[in-house]
């Protein structure tokens, strides 16, 4: 992919595993490129970390950053940029057939996302065309349900890790609960779980998830 704007990283020589990593609202490519280090896979991986457009965002009152979509607001009533979340997700998948040209086998894909990134990966997996090992969704929640309940429908076939902060000031607990229900009733495997944190990434959060990626690694 020429156009591919953002870094990668490989553990070592010839990855077998793939992990498409998409930072938050403002911030860019280099976000998590410490999680490198602070994950202990067995087996060698390729972290790719893709930057988002700079475009306005309505609720940080129009300023110009990396952002996947637009956001006016978390209300029932706010309107959902569902144009440029459905662009950002196509985006994501075609990262993900970029990995299977390369070799990689569709379940040894991961997608994570922190915020408004994992909104953007979750979209991308669950209504993709490909069973991918799995999504990972830190401090997040599912915007624009019905892009999936009256479009492709949610995939069942991809285990999901969800992590949210009890005191989250940006995205608050209720709105990632109901997201978490909404894709447990909809039979997906989800690992739901909660840490005394805010809007942000703790060590015992990242041993968690360490724990859920290795069975990966294993396999």
């Amino acid at each position: 992919m020429e156009d591919f704007d953002g870094i990668e990283r490989e553990t070592g020589f010839g990855p077998d595993l793939s992990m498409i990593w998409l930072h938050g609202l403002g911030a860019d490519a280099t976000d998590f490129l410490p999680i490198i280090d602070a994950l202990d896979l067995a087996t060698t991986t390729r972290f790719i970390f893709p930057n988002a457009p700079r475009r306005a965002v309505t609720i940080n009152g129009g300023m110009v950053m990396r952002a996947w979509y637009d956001i006016s607001g978390f209300g029932a009533n706010a309107a959902e940029d569902t144009e440029g979340l459905t662009r950002s997700a196509e985006s994501v998948r075609r990262l993900v057939h970029r990995e299977l040209e390369r070799g990689i086998d569709a379940s040894r894909i991961l997608l994570a996302g922190f915020s408004q990134g994992g909104a953007v990966v979750l979209h991308a997996g669950l209504a993709g065309d490909v069973a991918l090992g799995g999504i990972l969704g830190l401090s997040t929640y599912l915007p624009a349900v019905g892009l999936l309940q009256d479009g492709p429908g949610i995939r069942s076939d991809i285990p999901v890790m969800l992590t949210h902060g009890i005191y989250d000031p940006v995205i608050p607990l209720a709105i990632a609960e109901r997201s978490a229900a909404l894709l447990t009733g909809s039979g997906v495997a989800v690992d739901w779980s909660t840490y005394r944190m805010g809007h942000e990434v703790v060590a015992e959060e990242i041993g968690h998830i360490n724990d859920w990626l290795r069975g990966f690694g294993s396999r």
